[in-house]
């Protein structure tokens, strides 16, 4: 079991650290020849990816494919790109929040399918994948217009196109630094929740699997309600950094009512009021769209996605340890909640030139 939990371990972060490195070198390169080329090829690699680990005869293939994945999985980058050339200013956290909740759809389709279809086949999940990710390049070759327009185009720079290069280029942007240290700052927090939900719950609350797996669900459907629906509304009310902020802070309080909830329905009602919190993302990813220029978009998003990325190897590990030595079952959830308040006073701080203007 800990051998299989160390490989296991090894091909999550395979696929993080890939996205760490790629994602400002597929950013930049859509910063030169579009996204839509960057898009389509990522995509149709994807799905050869897939088909490459439905076919993998022993682990060390698989594994070869899920660094694939990774590198392709970095297109996340130009995709923002995408969103931020395609949407006016004052419809763009709107936008990030559809996004967001196709992330929280999958969220829940997409275990439970991978789980449905392994049942009659360990390798039919990566044949799905692979078709779906074909048919996704194909609606993209034959109806996705490029976004990018020439007269924006940059040149591809490689010694500016590695992660810790990339990341100083933000110093020219104070407002965009401050809101990406931000960024890393909720993600950080956010991942204790994969990390130790499960763990928490059932040696606190007693919670059995379908307990944890509607719990889950509930994230999922909250999640894409607030995103798809609600963000646009809240966003355009409040004002981008007052969004942000008030988004925090609740997912602040959110984390500190998971670490000291006495009963198990108290963790449903925090789960359905955090879930406003969500406004938060897209509101900074708008803003941060806004003070750069169109010929760096896909750069600056390239940096946030391997920004994300690294947090993501990080966060799981800092959020286990966590537990152990202090004995508090809900440690990793009150440490998460200071991050995300340290979180909303970084991004208070560093917006505070912005106008909060509906």
């Amino acid at each position: 079991i800990s051998e299989g939990s160390y490989i296991f371990g090894w091909f999550v972060a395979s696929y993080a650290l890939m996205q760490f490195v790629c994602a400002p070198i597929l950013g930049k390169l859509s910063d030169q020849f579009g996204r839509r080329p960057i898009i389509l090829i990522s995509l149709f690699g994807a799905g050869l990816d897939y088909l490459l680990m439905a076919f993998a005869p022993n682990l060390v293939w698989l594994f070869i494919g899920r660094v694939i994945a990774g590198i392709t999985g970095a297109n996340i980058s130009a995709a923002n790109a995408y969103i931020a050339d395609v949407s006016a200013p004052e419809d763009r956290a709107k936008n990030f929040g559809l996004i967001g909740a196709c992330f929280g759809i999958g969220f829940i389709v997409g275990p439970a399918l991978g789980g449905l279809l392994g049942s009659y086949g360990l390798r039919l999940p990566f044949f799905v994948a692979a078709g779906l990710n074909l048919l996704n390049w194909l609606y993209g070759f034959f109806v996705l217009p490029e976004s990018h327009a020439k007269e924006n185009r940059r040149p591809f720079d490689w010694t500016k196109a590695n992660p810790f290069a990339a990341l100083s280029q933000l110093g020219k942007y104070p407002v965009v630094l401050g809101l990406t240290a931000t960024i890393a700052l909720e993600r950080l927090a956010h991942d204790t929740l994969p990390a130790t939900w499960v763990l928490y719950t059932t040696y606190r609350f007693r919670w059995t699997e379908f307990d944890n797996g509607l719990s889950l669900a509930l994230v999922g459907i909250v999640y894409a309600i607030v995103q798809g629906g609600l963000t646009g509304r809240i966003v355009h009310w409040l004002g981008e950094r007052n969004a942000i902020i008030c988004g925090l802070s609740l997912g602040s309080l959110t984390f500190l009512a998971y670490g000291l909830s006495t009963r198990g329905w108290m963790l449903y009602v925090a789960i359905i009021f955090g879930s406003i919190g969500g406004i938060a993302g897209p509101a900074i990813q708008s803003l941060i769209t806004k003070m750069v220029s169109a010929t760096e978009q896909g750069a600056v998003q390239g940096i946030i996605a391997s920004i994300q990325s690294i947090v993501a190897i990080l966060g799981p590990l800092m959020a286990t340890s966590a537990q152990s030595p202090i004995h508090l079952p809900g440690a990793a959830f009150l440490a998460a909640s200071l991050l995300v308040a340290l979180s909303a006073l970084l991004a208070a701080r560093s917006a505070r030139s912005v106008v909060a203007t509906p």
